[in-house]
C-alpha cells in the first residue's frame, strides 16, 4: 500500500513524487497516528528505481531525498556546471592520447546510492572512523547509504578497466547550518594510473616496487586500518623514485588547474595531511583574501585499493575537490543555498558562453532576517553527543522549514545542579532567497519545529 509519508508536528503530508523516491509501508503501518513515520521495522524505500528494506540506521529524510536528481552539476547556464565544465575541460587539454583525444573519461550521473563497502571497505577507511557514524551519514539502511564523497565509485571504475577518469557529482552529509554549509553539495573527483613503461619512459632500469615488496595480495583481514602516523613519504611496495615522479606529475597538473581557475598569479602552497586512501597525502592551498583557503585534497593511491581492483602492475594518484567551495569563490557567491535557487534573478547572471568570463554575483535583494531561540530540556541520562546529535535536530528543521533557515547556532548550554538534565538554546535565523518574511509565519514554523523535536527527541520546551 503507497503512503504518503508525515513528517512529525506538521499538518502537512510529504507525496510520493517525481524526485525518485517514496517510502512504502504495509497496512498495519498505516494505522498508525499521522504524526509518526512508518515504523523501519515495516518500511521499504524506494530510492531511483531500487527497494530497500529500512532498519535501524535509516536516517535519511524526504527533505534530502527530494534532491535526488536535480543535478545541478549538469544544469544548464548553472555556476556548479560552468566550474564542471572548467575543470574537465582543464583535464581534456592537459592529458591526450597519441591521436590528440582526451584521455581521461568522465562520469557525471552515477547512482548516489552505495554499499557500505564502495564508501568506506574498498577505500580502506577504518571501522571506528568517525566519518562512518549516522551523525555524518544519510543511510538508507546498514549496507546502504547515499554516498559521502565521490571517492565512492574508484573501486567499481578501476575493476572496469579504467586507468584515467573524472567523477562529478551530488554527495551528501550531515552537517550544521550556516552559509557555507549544505547537507547536499557536488565534488570532483580524480584518478590517474601509469604502468612501469609509462612513467619510467625515459629511465627504463627504474622500477615501481620494491625488490623486497612479495606483490601479493594481501588479506582484507589482516591489512591495518590507517593511522596518521603512518609514514607520509612513501607506502612500503613503492620504490621512492616511483613515488617522488608520480607526486611530481600530480602536483603539476594540479597546480596548472588551479592557476586555470583562479589566474596565473595566484599564491599557493602544498600542506602534508592524511587521508585513508591516499599515502602520502597533501592538500592544496591558495592565499585569498588575507587568508589561506584550501581547495582540494590528493595523494598517491593506496596501493591495496589498486589490489582490491584487480590493478597490480601500476601506480597512480586521486584528488578531490569541492565545487561549491570553487564557486562561492569565483563566482563571489555569499550563501550556499543559493545554488539551489530557482531565481531567474540569480540563475540569470551566468552564462556558458565564455567559460573563461565569470562575473561576480550582485545580490538582487536583501530581506531581512527573523531570529527565533528555541530551549528545551533533554531527556534524563542523555547528553549531546551522547543520545542527542545535534544534526539529527539540524535535519528535522530541515525537513520543516527547508531553506528558509539561514543559520542554526547553539547559544547555550545548561546542566541543572540539582536534576542533571541538560538544557539547550538553540537560535535558528530564518532568511528566504527571494522573498520577506513575517514574523506571524516564521513564529508558526517555529511553533512546529518545537512540537516536532518533543515528538522526536521526547524533549522538554521551556
Amino acid at each position: 500500500m503507497l503512503l504518503t509519508l508525515r513528517v512529525p508536528g506538521t499538518r502537512h503530508c510529504l507525496p510520493a513524487c517525481a524526485n525518485g523516491f517514496r517510502f512504502l509501508a504495509s497496512s498495519a503501518a498505516a494505522e498508525k497516528s499521522e504524526k509518526v513515520p512508518p515504523s523501519p521495522a515495516q518500511s521499504q524505500l524506494e530510492v531511483n528505481g531500487s527497494t530497500y528494506a529500512t532498519d535501524g540506521w535509516t536516517n535519511v529524510t524526504p527533505k534530502i531525498l527530494s534532491y535526488l536528481g536535480a543535478n545541478k552539476h549538469l544544469q544548464k547556464d548553472h555556476p556548479l556546471s560552468i566550474i564542471r565544465q572548467r575543470i574537465v575541460n582543464y583535464f581534456y587539454g592537459a592529458y591526450r592520447n597519441q591521436r590528440g583525444n582526451p584521455l581521461f573519461s568522465v562520469y557525471d550521473q552515477l547512482n548516489p546510492v552505495v554499499t557500505v563497502q564502495q564508501n568506506f571497505d574498498n577505500l580502506l577507511i577504518p571501522a571506528d572512523h568517525v566519518s562512518r557514524q549516522k551523525s555524518d551519514c544519510y543511510y538508507v539502511n546498514q549496507q546502504h547509504l547515499l554516498r559521502a564523497h565521490t571517492t565512492a565509485h574508484q573501486v567499481e571504475l578501476i575493476s572496469g578497466g579504467l586507468d584515467n577518469f573524472l567523477v562529478v557529482g551530488e554527495v551528501y552529509r550531515r552537517d550544521e547550518i550556516d552559509s557555507t554549509h549544505y547537507p547536499v553539495f557536488h565534488q570532483a573527483d580524480a584518478v590517474r594510473l601509469v604502468t612501469k613503461d609509462k612513467l619510467f619512459e625515459r629511465n627504463p632500469g627504474l622500477e615501481l616496487f620494491e625488490e623486497t615488496w612479495s606483490g601479493q595480495l594481501a588479506d582484507p583481514k589482516l591489512i591495518l586500518p590507517s593511522s596518521k602516523f603512518m609514514d607520509q613519504t612513501k607506502q612500503p611496495c613503492h620504490t621512492l623514485e616511483a613515488v617522488k615522479l608520480m607526486e611530481h606529475e600530480m602536483k603539476h597538473v594540479l597546480v596548472g588547474l588551479t592557476k586555470d581557475l583562479f589566474g596565473p598569479r595566484i599564491k599557493y602552497r602544498w600542506v602534508d595531511t592524511y587521508f585513508p586512501f591516499t599515502q602520502p597525502s597533501w592538500e592544496l592551498e591558495i592565499y585569498f583574501k588575507d587568508n589561506w583557503l584550501e581547495v582540494l585534497g590528493c595523494g598517491i593511491m593506496r596501493h591495496e585499493i589498486l589490489q582490491k581492483a584487480g590493478v597490480h602492475q601500476s601506480i597512480g594518484y586521486a584528488f578531490g575537490v569541492g565545487l561549491e567551495r570553487l564557486a562561492m569563490v569565483l563566482f563571489d557567491i555569499p550563501d550556499i543555498r543559493l545554488f539551489w535557487s530557482n531565481d531567474s534573478g540569480f540563475l540569470s547572471q551566468f552564462s556558458e558562453k565564455d567559460l573563461h568570463n565569470l562575473p561576480k554575483y550582485k545580490p538582487i535583494s536583501h530581506y531581512p532576517q527573523c531570529t527565533n531561540d528555541l530551549s528545551f530540556w533533554l531527556p534524563e541520562n542523555v547528553e549531546v553527543d551522547v543520545g542527542f546529535s545535534p544534526n539529527d535536530f539540524y535535519d528535522l528543521v530541515r525537513s520543516l522549514a527547508g531553506d528558509m533557515v539561514e543559520q542554526i547556532s547553539l547559544v547555550d548550554k545548561f546542566k541543572h545542579p540539582k536534576t542533571g538534565r541538560t538544557s539547550l538554546c538553540f537560535r535558528i535565523v530564518y532568511r528566504h532567497m527571494e522573498r520577506t518574511l513575517t514574523q506571524a509565519e516564521v513564529n508558526e514554523i517555529h511553533k512546529h519545529i518545537a512540537s516536532a523535536s518533543v515528538d522526536s527527541f521526547n524533549v522538554q520546551i521551556r
